[in-house]
């Protein structure tokens, strides 16, 4: 039996921590493991030589913490824990928060407005190996695509169906929404994502589409 996504939440708001919990407490995929109100408790505890807590699979972080920020905190969890994974879940669509957050190594950007379902497909999706970005906030990362430095057209070759898949990862996609949409199987839709990450030598879809608009696979309408 496959082992559920083991998650840590780092949030101070402790009404919103109640919710996140109740929310995923009868998700049999997600496992809430630990709860922490500020970056400082969390990190205190997911150092390497100063705890024995086992590195969870996935990370739900504030931004707007007291004491560190969640952009300070981003680079010491991937110093601690390189292998987890991080959503950013936050009331912040600021353009400049959004961007520094991908930047810094995030695998999502997710606003506290969106519904729990999504926020659990949001990071089933993430541990298989996509992205997670609120709607309200691609216009963002296109924009900022689209002000980036052109560095050229790569030597990529994505064949059509690639590019189809990409450009509806750009569009906030699911994989089960680009399977349904394109009528193929979910595991059609994964084998081609991890080839478009290994053509654009990428971790992640927000990594995918930045880098695909960046060398102009993609362009911004």
């Amino acid at each position: 039996m496959k082992q559920p996504v083991n998650v840590i939440l780092i949030e101070d708001n402790p009404e919103y921590r109640y919710a996140i919990e109740l929310s995923l407490k009868n998700d049999p995929a997600i496992t809430l493991s630990k709860q922490f109100g500020t970056a400082e408790l969390a990190l205190r505890e997911l150092e390497p030589s100063g705890s024995s807590l086992q590195s969870p699979d996935l990370i739900l972080l504030d931004l707007n913490l007291p004491g560190m920020s969640g952009h300070e905190t981003i680079p010491w969890l991937k110093e601690y824990t390189p292998k987890t994974k991080i959503i950013v879940l936050t009331q912040s669509d600021k353009d400049a928060d959004v961007i520094q957050a991908l930047k810094l190594g995030a695998s999502g950007y997710l606003l506290k407005s969106a519904l729990i379902e999504n926020i659990q497909a949001d990071i089933l999706n993430v541990m298989q190996g996509g992205g997670a970005l609120d709607p309200k906030v691609i216009p963002t990362v296109l924009g900022n695509m689209e002000n980036a430095p052109d560095s050229g057209t790569p030597d990529v070759s994505l064949s059509p169906r690639e590019h189809e898949i990409l450009s509806l990862l750009a569009e906030g996609l699911q994989k089960k929404e680009i399977a349904n949409n394109l009528q193929i199987g979910l595991e059609t839709v994964n084998t081609h994502i991890k080839h478009l990450y290994l053509k654009l030598e990428v971790a992640n879809a927000p990594a995918a589409i930045s880098k695909a608009y960046q060398t102009g696979i993609l362009k911004a309408e």
